[in-house]
């Protein structure tokens, strides 16, 4: 606390200086003095552009490398190899253009300072420098664009029928996940039957839903394809999984999905990472409330056999619920009983 009072008290002071600096300058202009008294000053500005200019450059690349590891997480997906290219490809670009532009900057006012003898040249149009500079970005940013839309084409195209299905539901201000029973079939789902019991709105009348799970957290296996059927039962949020390059938005009465391949497992990034107590987190990327900071949910990746085990080892949500099993079989008695007298 005390470095950055110190840091904040010494760029004020910087910043009181400059304004003196420039304030004593303008008062030399009103009072008319002459271009050589002001010239002094030109050119001290124009000093200060260039070494502002050399020091900036230095200190954002010494930066980005001895704090690399920190601003970036490793990749543990298929796409998301393919995501972090495309990122740092367009960060490359970006990077060239920034300085590069920033050069001329700089350069051009230390270069171009005021001078009593120079005049400006006037440069009213050039057609080839016209084109250079609209053709070249053009052609640049159509390949980032198509690049990074063949990409997210590929990433939300119809996943492999292998895909383990997972429904993944936001709602304010946590996630609720459910997996499809022995059949592999998920259930479908009305939120006319969201209540206190069924939060999922779960419709148990298709057969489908009734060996339906839904556990506390998710288990993905790694090195096989997962699919997110992603939904939002009030506001929208956003699927963010960092480690997965994954982010897909969950929009009320818009299903979305995301399928990726997990590269590597838990305890796998707990080796990498150095942190024995490293988890996967799915968090929601969307400000939904006050509660939005709560939104956290917790990922495993298993090995394929750990995974299978686990899935076997799951009892369906209606098993776990008998009072409601209960209240169903009573709303079907009813239900039978009223088609009978109709009849």
């Amino acid at each position: 606390m005390l470095n950055l009072i110190i840091w904040l008290a010494v760029i004020l002071i910087i910043a009181i200086l400059v304004t003196i600096f420039r304030a004593h300058t303008l008062v030399q202009v009103m009072k008319d003095k002459k271009a050589e008294d002001i010239g002094a000053s030109n050119n001290v500005n124009g000093i200060l552009f260039m070494v502002f200019l050399v020091l900036g450059v230095i200190l954002f690349a010494g930066y980005s490398f001895s704090e690399f590891d920190r601003y970036t997480v490793p990749v543990a997906s298929e796409h998301g190899a393919i995501t972090f290219k495309l990122f740092w490809i367009t960060m490359a670009v970006t990077i060239f253009v920034f300085i590069g532009t920033h050069i001329f900057l700089f350069y051009f006012a230390f270069r171009y300072k005021h001078k009593e003898d120079q005049k400006a040249y006037f440069y009213p149009h050039n057609d080839k420098l016209e084109m250079i500079w609209t053709i070249i970005p053009a052609i640049v940013l159509t390949l980032l664009i198509w690049s990074g839309f063949s990409a997210w084409s590929k990433i939300t195209s119809q996943a492999p029928e292998n895909a383990e299905v997972v429904e993944v539901v936001g709602y304010q201000y946590a996630w609720a996940s459910r997996y499809p029973g022995k059949d592999k079939a998920l259930g479908d789902h009305n939120y006319q039957l969201i209540d206190s019991e069924n939060q999922l709105g779960v419709d148990f009348t298709d057969k489908n839903a009734l060996d339906d799970f839904m556990p506390r957290e998710i288990h993905i296996p790694k090195g096989k394809p997962v699919l997110f059927k992603i939904r939002a039962r009030d506001v929208i949020h956003s699927v963010y999984v960092p480690w997965f390059r994954m982010q897909m938005n969950a929009v009320p009465g818009m299903p979305t999905q995301f399928w990726f391949v997990p590269t590597k497992s838990t305890e796998d990034m707990r080796k990498e990472t150095g942190n024995p107590d490293f988890q996967y987190e799915l968090v929601c990327n969307k400000i939904c409330g006050k509660g939005h900071f709560a939104m956290r949910h917790i990922i495993v990746v298993d090995e394929p056999e750990e995974y299978e085990k686990w899935y076997a080892s799951q009892e369906s949500w209606l098993s776990k619920n008998p009072d409601y099993t209960a209240k169903l079989k009573k709303s079907k008695a009813a239900e039978s009983v009223a088609l009978k007298a109709g009849n």
